[in-house]
């Protein structure tokens, strides 16, 4: 089974809001950056959807190490929040359902086709590669604000 390294990010200008989200998948000396984003979210859900889509970008089964410096995506799995969620009707302790139960589920999909486990890293540290998902995640939210903006026209010369 082929060991897959992958650090993820997800990042938002405001919560809700654009958000941006972006993993880096390592395999051997290979090295891949996929990023993404979405206009209404919020950063819970670019952290889940980073994670997600670099499991999804996954050709065949494989070892994979996530690091993530969101503790809510990994203590989900490593304190196992995910299988009480589940096993209480998708409710949390307090009785309310579970946020972004959609992504979780197909999370859950993933992570039985691949042999996961999570890692938790400082954010916004010393580490190269969650610096990277950072300003990739962030670069999409610019994008999609820029893309969001309406098209300035030039004001017309005083000689027109």
């Amino acid at each position: 089974m082929k060991k897959v390294t992958i650090y993820t990010d997800g990042a938002c200008s405001v919560n809700p809001g654009v958000g941006g989200w972006a993993a880096i998948l390592m395999y051997k000396t290979t090295r891949k950056e996929i990023s993404g984003g979405e206009i209404e979210t919020t950063n819970n859900r670019m952290e889940i959807t980073a994670a997600m889509m670099a499991l999804s970008a996954l050709k065949q089964s494989c070892e994979v190490d996530i690091y993530t410096d969101s503790a809510y995506l990994s203590d989900t799995f490593n304190q196992g929040w995910l299988y009480n969620w589940m096993k209480n009707g998708w409710k949390k302790s307090n009785k309310q359902p579970v946020e972004n139960k959609d992504l979780w589920e197909k999370m859950i999909e993933l992570t039985r086709t691949h042999k996961v486990t999570w890692h938790k890293v400082k954010g916004h540290s010393d580490n190269e590669f969650n610096n990277r998902c950072d300003e990739l995640a962030r670069g999409e939210i610019k994008k999609l604000k820029a893309a969001m903006e309406p098209e300035k026209t030039p004001e017309p010369s005083p000689e027109d």
